[in-house]
């Protein structure tokens, strides 16, 4: 008995102890996994795409941080005013990822309180690196939200080895920020040029400041010209050396224009001498016309365009006898050879009349012959260099047939209204030449023509000419054709439209009209796209294949793979071509100003367009994406968290490279792996 009795009172104690034990903790999740095939992550991208910000806040506190990473990141491609708050509390989650995500979507948001909650929660006790990647966001993001004072103290900043390549990363980013808001200070500039001048620094780090001198404007880099030619001379990274020859042509002295004339000769990069192209503007034509001229024969057609077109932007009137000469040449293809007869228009003096008639003759009858639109097109803004067109362009309004040149037709006119010997060409009439052409404007508003409309409407607001007073009594009919637009597929007329409306009424310029959501995103197809979806653009140069970016963008992806599926790309025109920048596509007028009949969303996770080949969608301001794309030819930081990226080029840059004005896609097919 006593032996059993022993066993009872042991098993009883056994049992209290085992009922006093906490239960066991659920496992604490550390992992983000994403998939398509996940019914909360579908949820989670149905909330974005309607601006659901209550139920994607939800998210917030939810158990797996895959979810608390994608509903943070969902607001990177929406504003929602008093989010920041409630993202502010990611930025102390135990997932890096879900902060740096939070600290992205903060910075998108670009609200001046911003500046607080990010700098707040910087870690800077991390000697072990572990908050990098976070701390890295938040340098970045409060370039695009804090105040100029604190710019200064991102500048200052000179603690970061060089191998905290992260760290670096985000000031120079964060520096680059601020200076696309058009904030620079030359604490930010001195930085920048340390690092571009320095191999010690990652690569990348010199890239964004590479960049960042490129582009800034209003600074001051002269007293740094030495270093900045044996750094450009001595460089090894196109994507480099081509944002330095942008910097250097904000630099006008001898030795710079020796250094950029001498690389010319020898580069290999296309894209490096397109930007050098540009960069020689800053100087003085009799120092670089032999070398452009030399150029306009390069075997690279962007290269040959950017040449001609020098001649149109930085011509001298004793050499329009030579442009109209060079416009000849019958071996040079149709762009070049209206580029010079542009420049011949432009530059012939007025008093060589003669000479002004024949050019004038013979454009007309390049226009006339053409069958090529978009030679036509650009024949008429060649013509419009001569402001006495005016009449013949009012001509030929009721005769265009196509999209294309209708709109460039409002173009020449507005050229012609524009430019600053306007008073002095039609002197003692200029009145009454600005009455008969504002009233061509008017009849370009009422056409329903929505590239005419557009481009008349922002016509009308160029103040060479008082067209407010001369055209008062039309901002009636002005208002009745914006009221008369098909939203949203006329969302960027209806916006010029308002802003006219606006300038003839002495208002403010108005917040551009919000798209309102009117297309469904079907949560039900996300599946279809989970596998790696890839997509092969045949044009008449070759094949661009693509790979698709489904968990980016999963509402852009689903939208092409539908246009493609309906056969909507077959034909289209890359109506677009800007050298050693992109080419763009899928425009159903051709024009730039076409569009169905509906919107999707902007989609914007923390991708950058820093390298070629990213495929992005066009736009006229957030949310109004439709059909067109456009693929990059080289790194467009600018671009960054503006313009949704949903696919990358895998083969074909090549071609992405020949594409020119007017070559075609034929067709799009794509395929699932």
């Amino acid at each position: 008995m006593k032996i059993k009795y022993t066993h009872f009172i042991l098993f009883f104690v056994a049992y209290l102890l085992v009922q006093c034990m906490p239960p066991s903790a659920e496992p604490v999740l550390t992992e983000i996994n994403r998939s398509l095939d996940d019914p909360s992550l579908k949820k989670i991208i149905y909330f974005q795409d309607y601006q659901l910000s209550d139920s994607l806040i939800k998210y917030f506190n939810h158990k797996d941080p895959t979810y608390r990473y994608a509903a943070a990141l969902a607001f990177g491609s929406f504003k929602e005013e008093g989010a920041i708050d409630s993202l502010a509390t990611l930025l102390k989650d135990p997932i890096i990822e879900v902060r740096t995500a939070a600290a992205y979507a903060i910075g998108q948001q670009g609200e001046l309180r911003g500046e607080r909650l990010l700098t707040s929660n910087f870690e800077q006790f991390d000697s072990a690196g572990i908050y990098q990647p976070f701390n890295s966001a938040i340098l970045e993001a409060v370039g695009k939200c804090a105040s100029e004072d604190f710019l200064k103290a991102l500048s200052s900043i000179s603690t970061y080895q060089h191998t905290d390549t992260l760290l670096l990363e985000g000031q120079s980013k964060g520096i680059y920020r601020y200076a696309l808001r058009n904030m620079v200070v030359p604490e930010g500039t001195s930085k920048m040029l340390e690092f571009v001048n320095s191999s010690k620094f990652p690569t990348s780090v010199r890239f964004v400041a590479a960049n960042y001198l490129a582009r800034a404007k209003d600074i001051d880099i002269t007293d740094n010209a030495t270093t900045l030619i044996q750094t450009f001379e001595a460089e090894d990274t196109p994507n480099i050396r081509m944002a330095l020859a942008l910097a250097l042509g904000k630099i006008n002295q001898p030795e710079v224009l020796q250094s950029l004339l001498q690389r010319i000769k020898t580069e290999k990069d296309y894209r490096v001498k397109c930007n050098i192209i540009r960069a020689l503007k800053s100087f003085d034509y009799s120092e670089v016309k032999e070398s452009i001229e030399l150029l306009v024969e390069d075997e690279n057609p962007h290269v040959a365009q950017m040449a001609a077109q020098y001649f149109v932007s930085n011509g001298i009137p004793k050499e329009a006898r030579f442009y109209r000469d060079k416009a000849k040449q019958e071996d040079y293809p149709w762009s070049i050879q209206i580029a010079f007869y542009e420049a011949a228009n432009r530059h012939l003096p007025s008093y060589m009349l003669n000479t002004k008639g024949a050019v004038n003759a013979e454009l007309k009858k390049r226009f006339e012959s053409s069958t090529n639109p978009y030679e036509r097109a650009s024949a008429l803004k060649a013509i419009a260099e001569y402001g006495w067109n005016y009449k013949y362009l009012s001509r030929l309004f009721p005769f265009l047939q196509t999209s294309i040149e209708r709109t460039a037709l409002v173009e020449a006119l507005a050229k012609i209204s524009s430019n600053v010997d306007f008073y002095k060409t039609f002197s003692g009439g200029s009145r009454k030449v600005s009455r008969e052409i504002g009233i061509q404007f008017i009849k370009a508003i009422r056409s329903k023509d929505v590239g005419m409309m557009a481009m008349a409407a922002e016509a009308l607001r160029n103040e060479n000419i008082d067209f407010k007073t001369l055209l008062l009594d039309s901002l009636p009919v002005i208002k009745e054709a914006q009221q008369l637009l098909d939203l949203p597929r006329s969302i960027e007329t209806y916006n010029e439209l308002q802003k006219t409306i606006d300038y003839f009424e002495n208002k403010t310029t108005s917040a551009p009209q919000k798209v309102g959501i009117n297309h469904f995103l079907d949560t039900l197809s996300l599946s279809r796209i989970k596998n790696n979806p890839a997509a092969i653009i045949t044009t008449n140069k070759g094949n661009i294949n693509l790979q698709l970016m489904p968990l980016a963008a999963p509402g852009t992806v689903l939208n092409f793979i539908s246009l493609v599926d309906k056969g909507f790309y077959a034909g289209k025109k890359f109506h677009r071509v800007v050298p050693n920048f992109v080419i763009q596509g899928g425009c159903p007028r051709g024009d730039g100003y076409g569009s169905l009949d509906y919107t999707i969303r902007s989609e914007l996770p923390p991708l950058s367009y820093d390298e070629q080949g990213y495929v992005g969608m066009a736009s006229a301001g957030r949310h109004t994406e439709g059909t067109q794309f456009f693929i990059t030819h080289s790194p467009t930081l600018h671009l960054d968290g503006n313009y949704t990226i949903f696919g990358k080029v895998t083969e074909g840059m090549d071609v992405v490279h020949e594409i020119m004005v007017g070559d075609s896609i034929q067709q799009v097919s794509v395929s699932y792996f």
